[in-house]
């Protein structure tokens, strides 16, 4: 398992806006340059950050872009989410029916529905008011 490029780039975003300050808006030539993402890349993973409620946008020669809830209502697991979607780490634990032959005397599903449950409370715990930048 593998934590996509997109979904990296989203973190380091959403970091760097938690970070400005409070009623100040982050553009995307802002956020590119600061945390080396591809401005045109970054331009699709804000207008999906948008998209899930994560930020808002504001359009505009003033305009860009601020979390849309206290940096600390924000967890990883909601922008890797917004990202990627629902977080699966084995097809076992996917909505519905497994698509495996064993599935009725699998002994493995249990394991990895438990294994996925610890991963997606560790990102859930993970916060952005955890990574501000302190103010001295």
């Amino acid at each position: 398992m593998r934590l996509s490029r997109k979904a990296d780039y989203a973190l380091r975003a959403i970091r760097y806006l938690a970070n400005l300050p409070k009623g100040k808006l982050g553009s995307i030539s802002a956020v590119a340059e600061a945390e080396a993402i591809p401005r045109e890349f970054l331009a699709k993973i804000l207008k999906d950050l948008t998209r899930a409620g994560i930020l808002m946008s504001f359009q505009g020669v003033t305009g860009g872009y601020r979390l849309s809830r206290q940096p600390k209502e924000i967890s990883f697991l909601d922008v890797i989410e917004a990202i990627e979607g629902p977080i699966h780490i084995n097809l076992c634990t996917e909505e519905g029916d497994c698509p495996c032959s064993v599935a009725e005397t699998c002994q493995m599903r249990e394991f990895w529905m438990t294994q996925e449950d610890i991963f997606k409370r560790a990102l859930a715990r993970h916060n952005f008011g955890r990574y501000r930048k302190r103010r001295w």
